[in-house]
């Protein structure tokens, strides 16, 4: 991004408005010499035509107000400029990838304050490009005449996509989807995985389709990366995997996801020795046994089982990979659970992280729904009984992963939303014996950690601090789940 397109943002103020779930049909392209995008109209549309207007940000500068107005029906959004003078400007900016870049939308509309007036509009630039997949943001800009200060507001969209916090939350998730690569942030492996996991169950909750394209465009697009069939090195990667394929089976009725969840479940089978008694190892070095991989090792053999008639043989897998995990020592006895073994005493080791307790709950989830075995049930809510109250987890009631910084990068960020995807699960299974947890995390973290598209940062006790896609997959995952 070139220094040209720099702004400096000022002042925000966050309007929530209820809007559009669902994806728009095609629409004629008006004509108009100004278009670069068409949706429902094309850019360059007079604000006087708008269906309606709403301002959710703005920004000052010497005196000057900048203001983003946005039409939810249409789609659209301009820039207009108060309490200015003549020769002043003001413009759009918009952004396919949530603010990281604007070069391909930089000077939308730009106009200046004509002689005796004191303020001026842009004409209406499109949020979206539906013709390319594009999901956007805005944001307006502007100077004074007579200096080179430039003053943006904070980035905003429409709601078509984005008319509830769980749509919201999906549509700025989609802002990290690189169309090219079919990843999330240009390189998640195992956290894209679990990106998809939490889109795929946003459409299944919401029942907004929209961005159902990007299942098999990850599909297609990755199937031949690392080992094929979504395989690697990594047991614990090639189960989360196999867990999202799982998830686009049950979507989309598309056998070949199904097939590929299987190819990951032998191969993770591989990794399965009778050392310490049995486990699958962490990686083909062979030098670890932990709780995540073999708890992903019981819920994709046992979410496979369910999917496939007259099978024994996954079914023995789970079955046998839950007798091992109990004996480890890996749960404690105030049942909260460890990470790893230590493989010369064969005995659990390390402290607990938020996703060492969801991972193995969804598994004994999976578990009981195959066998109705009810000590898996119980082991299930004694472990999400004690992770709810554990202060090592949790500061002030909110879910806080040991450690947590103010990144948004490495692994860290993603294990959240795992975790809260097992209660999640378990929730379901049980009542909604987890309801009120939930929906106090949930609303800490729409109440405190967000932007005003609705990305939101690694802290669900705030403050917002930056995003990317582990953070919002981890988002995503709560709000899916929660009542």
């Amino acid at each position: 991004m070139s220094s040209r397109h720099m702004r400096t943002a000022i002042g925000a103020v966050l309007t929530v408005a209820a809007g559009l779930l669902w994806q728009a049909p095609a629409a004629a392209a008006e004509p108009s010499t100004l278009a670069a995008v068409c949706n429902l109209h094309c850019d360059g549309r007079d604000p006087a035509q708008a269906s309606a207007d709403r301002i959710p940000v703005t920004a000052a500068l010497f005196g000057r107000t900048y203001a983003l107005h946005v039409s939810d029906t249409d789609t659209m959004g301009w820039a207009t400029v108060s309490g200015g003078q003549a020769g002043d400007e003001v413009w759009l900016d918009r952004s396919f990838d949530g603010g990281r870049s604007w070069s391909s939308g930089s000077s939308l509309g730009r106009t200046s304050i004509a002689a005796g007036a004191t303020q001026a509009r842009t004409t209406m630039a499109n949020v979206d490009d539906w013709g390319t997949r594009g999901v956007g943001v805005l944001r307006a800009c502007g100077k004074a005449g007579d200096r080179t200060d430039v003053a943006c507001t904070a980035w905003a969209r429409s709601t078509w996509n984005a008319g509830d916090r769980r749509t919201a939350a999906a549509t700025a998730l989609m802002m990290r989807f690189d169309q090219g690569n079919a990843m999330f942030d240009s390189n998640g492996w195992w956290t894209g995985a679990n990106a998809l996991t939490a889109l795929i169950d946003n459409i299944r909750v919401t029942g907004m389709r929209s961005y159902e394209y990007a299942i098999a465009a990850s599909y297609d697009r990755l199937i031949n990366e690392r080992q094929g069939q979504f395989r690697n090195e990594y047991s614990d990667d090639t189960g989360w995997w196999a867990m999202a394929w799982i998830a686009a089976y049950d979507l989309t009725g598309n056998a070949r996801y199904l097939e590929t969840a299987r190819a990951g479940a032998e191969h993770m089978h591989t990794f399965w020795d009778s050392r310490c008694g049995g486990g699958v190892y962490w990686r083909t070095d062979r030098t670890s046994k932990d709780a995540i991989s073999n708890s992903l090792y019981i819920q994709v053999n046992a979410a496979l089982s369910q999917r496939i008639a007259g099978d024994v043989t996954y079914r023995g897998r789970a079955q046998t990979g839950w007798s091992w995990f109990q004996g480890t020592g890996m749960i404690t006895e105030s049942n909260t659970v460890i990470n790893h073994i230590d493989l010369t005493t064969c005995r659990g080791t390390s402290g607990p992280l938020t996703y060492t307790q969801g991972v193995l709950i969804n598994g004994l989830v999976q578990l009981n729904r195959l066998t109705g075995d009810t000590g898996a049930l119980a082991a299930a809510r004694r472990i999400a009984d004690s992770a709810i109250v554990n202060t090592h987890l949790h500061q002030n009631g909110i879910v806080r992963e040991p450690g947590e910084t103010d990144s948004c990068s490495g692994d860290a960020p993603a294990w959240k939303g795992a975790y809260i995807r097992g209660i999640g699960a378990l929730n379901a299974v049980t009542g909604g014996a987890y309801n009120a947890y939930l929906k106090r995390q949930a609303d800490s973290l729409y109440a405190a950690n967000r932007n005003s598209f609705d990305a939101y940062g690694p802290h669900w006790a705030g403050p917002f601090v930056g995003t990317s896609h582990l953070c919002q997959q981890s988002a995503l995952d709560l709000l899916n789940v929660a009542p």
